[in-house]
């Protein structure tokens, strides 16, 4: 932790996800003293805070991706990354981390089924992500394909191909 020049200890305000030179993540962590209000900046390597971050922490960028899921996803995803995290050992939740699978799992996608997620309106697409890949590794699957993307379509929304119909 930072020490102030007044002499209290300086509070992570927020963090930023960074690309620094040669494309490597780094993270800008900004601290505020809550005595003075002398507030500070730090770029340091993604992943290696230095002690700087206080607490577990939120990058503006997974707050804001947070931010834009409907209200009763929103309340369900954040304790489960939290835990996640804790038990991870991170104190920062990344934009990835949000959006990675609790199974930890690494899900492969058929082209295809790539080329179709670009059509789901961008509001959703990161859930249904989540949502498809969450239902492969649940179902021992590495990859998603056309026809689970169809499956989960009709589980959820009725509009799978119904049978006979392309």
């Amino acid at each position: 932790m930072l020490t102030c020049g007044c002499g209290r200890w300086m509070h992570t305000q927020g963090i930023e996800e960074l690309e620094g030179r040669e494309r490597t993540p780094s993270w800008f962590v900004r601290l505020e003293c809550r005595g003075c209000g002398f507030v500070v900046g730090v770029d340091v390597p993604a992943e290696q805070d230095g002690g700087l971050v206080d607490r577990l922490m939120w990058t503006d960028e997974a707050l804001h991706r947070l931010d834009r899921m409907p209200p009763y996803v929103a309340v369900l995803v954040r304790p489960d990354v939290e835990e996640r995290a804790r038990v991870q050992g991170r104190r920062v939740i990344t934009y990835e981390s949000l959006m990675q699978l609790a199974t930890d799992q690494q899900i492969e996608w058929e082209s295809e089924a790539e080329r179709r997620l670009e059509n789901v309106p961008p509001a959703v697409r990161a859930m249904a992500k989540v949502e498809l890949e969450r239902t492969a590794a649940e179902r021992g699957l590495r990859l998603v394909t056309v026809a689970l993307m169809e499956e989960v379509k009709a589980k959820y929304f009725g509009m799978g191909i119904r049978e006979g119909k392309a």
